[in-house]
């Protein structure tokens, strides 16, 4: 069990270039059984969290892979949306999302190895709400375009308007404002001096990391080492910047 979040995680790095192959084939039965890769490659992000959680199994090969494999399979998504239509959705649009969601996946694992705490900002996880929503209409859109079905007549008549579009349009602009506001909240990451302070707010009281000089003890120096004189010292004071989030 405790090779099972890993091995979902490569698989997901796995699905994601097979769907991308499946769904640019442009025939109705190869993209309709890509969605069915993707829609199991997403089950396994959810599934490798969770038994990494629960038999406690967390490693560092999954904290890196984890959040690769994560994008890989999202800018395997929105690499197909240009595929559908060059003009709706444009490809520089497409390099904005990807670049900034790749910036900030380095940056995370940089903070992980550092042991470094990074603030995320509420918009963030509306942005990562907005563009699975996005995707997933944009993906089943495409399904149905091939479709002899009465809902094909209606996006094909979407298709023709400027509203996924404009969409697209929004999707990019959020994800590029919120990936400047991550490296300006997190920007201590860019210094070693500040990566050090953070990972040093990290530390609990009385961890061994930090510990006193005992050479050559002398008779009674435990009682001058004391839990009055920790309080002044600075490993044993309460790391007060935990609480910054």
């Amino acid at each position: 069990m405790k090779h099972l979040p890993n091995i979902l995680t490569f698989l997901r790095l796995i699905l994601a270039p097979i769907f991308l192959y499946m769904y640019v084939q442009d025939e109705l039965v190869w993209r309709s059984l890509s969605l069915v890769v993707f829609a199991v490659a997403a089950v396994t992000d959810f599934f490798d969290g969770y038994f990494a959680r629960a038999y406690n199994v967390e490693s560092k090969s999954g904290v890196f892979m984890d959040p690769l494999a994560d994008k890989f399979l999202t800018f395997a998504g929105f690499v197909c949306l240009p595929v559908l239509d060059p003009i709706l959705f444009p490809w520089w649009a497409v390099g904005v999302i990807v670049a900034r969601d790749l910036i900030v996946t380095i940056l995370r694992i940089v903070a992980d190895v550092r042991n470094v705490s990074v603030e995320t900002r509420y918009l963030a996880k509306v942005k990562t709400l907005v563009q699975m929503i996005f995707l997933y209409i944009c993906l089943l859109i495409g399904v149905f375009m091939q479709a002899e079905i009465p809902l094909s007549d209606l996006v094909h008549n979407l298709m023709d308007t400027s509203i996924l579009y404009w969409a697209m349009m929004a999707v990019t602009g959020i994800t590029a404002y919120t990936g400047i506001e991550y490296l300006i909240v997190n920007r201590h990451l860019f210094s070693v001096s500040g990566a050090e302070n953070a990972s040093m707010s990290n530390f609990s009281p009385g961890s061994e990391s930090n510990p006193t000089p005992e050479s050559n003890p002398t008779p009674g120096s435990e009682s001058k080492s004391g839990p009055a004189s920790k309080s002044t010292s600075g490993s044993g004071t309460e790391p007060t910047s935990n609480h910054h989030g």
